[in-house]
């Protein structure tokens, strides 16, 4: 499991955690860590795109 999917999971598990006790700081709490584990695996995403694109460049000049 990823650190964006731990992330995802754990505020599910705080935002559920909260409703259920109605604790309001506990479902902000969980979005919160929802949100953070959304910018995380978009930040990875990216990451992978550019090696790739990385990837393509060097490829194409070691064929030069």
């Amino acid at each position: 499991m990823t650190n964006s999917n731990m992330d995802d999971a754990k505020g599910r598990a705080k935002e559920a955690l909260g409703a259920l006790t109605d604790d309001d700081e506990l479902k902000r709490e969980g979005r919160r860590d929802q949100a953070t584990g959304k910018v995380k695996e978009a930040i990875d995403d990216a990451a992978a795109k550019a090696r790739d694109g990385i990837d393509k460049v060097r490829e194409k000049l070691d064929r030069s």
